[in-house]
C-alpha cells in the first residue's frame, strides 16, 4: 500500500453560469473523484450561478494523480443531468510547495500558471502565500457542456509524524 503523503483541503466556492438542465435553472452540485475517493458538495436549489464554499478534504498518495470534478444538476423523479467535469493537476502547485518558501506577506503571489490546452482553467491561475501557506486559487472551464465554471481554491496540508513531500522530486 502507498503511503499517504498528505492532504489536500479543497475549497469548492462557486459555479459560474452553468448549464441550464431543468426548465429554466438547475439545482447543481459538484462531485469529487481522487483515486478511489469520492465527496459531494451539497446541491444548490434553482441557480445556475451557486455559491458551495464547501471544504472537501483529501488524501495524497501520488501527486501526479489529478483531482476530478464532475456538476451534476439533482433531479427527484429521474437519474441527474451532467452539466460538465474538469480536472485539477496538482503538479504545478506541488511545485510552488517544493520551493520551501517561509515567511511571505499574505497575499504574495509565488507564481502564475497559465491556461493551455492540456489543464481546465478558464483564466490565469495563481499561487499565493496566505496565513503561512501557499493557496492555489482558480476558475475552471468546464467541459463536455455548453458553458459553465468552477471557481475553486487548493491547500497542503502536512500529516504530523509522516515525511509528506520531503525529497519529493516532480
Amino acid at each position: 500500500m502507498e503511503a499517504i503523503l498528505g492532504f489536500i483541503k479543497l475549497r469548492i466556492k462557486r459555479g459560474i453560469n452553468l448549464a441550464k438542465r431543468d426548465a429554466f435553472s438547475s439545482d447543481p452540485y459538484v462531485v469529487v473523484k481522487m483515486d478511489e475517493q469520492k465527496l459531494k458538495t451539497a446541491f444548490v436549489r434553482k441557480n445556475i450561478n451557486p455559491v458551495w464554499n464547501e471544504e472537501l478534504t483529501l488524501y495524497v498518495k501520488d501527486v501526479a494523480t489529478p483531482i476530478y470534478l464532475q456538476v451534476f444538476d439533482k433531479d427527484t423523479f429521474t437519474a441527474d443531468d451532467e452539466m460538465g467535469d474538469a480536472m485539477i493537476d496538482l503538479r504545478p502547485y506541488i511545485e510552488c510547495r517544493l520551493m520551501g518558501l517561509e515567511n511571505l506577506p499574505d497575499g504574495c503571489v509565488v507564481k502564475r500558471i497559465q491556461p493551455d490546452r492540456i489543464n481546465c482553467l478558464a483564466d490565469e491561475s495563481t499561487c499565493f502565500w496566505r496565513d503561512g501557506n501557499i493557496i492555489q486559487h482558480m476558475i475552471l472551464r468546464l467541459e463536455n457542456v455548453e458553458c459553465g465554471e468552477i471557481e475553486c481554491e487548493i491547500e497542503w496540508r502536512d500529516i504530523p509524524g509522516c515525511n509528506g513531500l520531503a525529497g519529493l522530486t516532480l
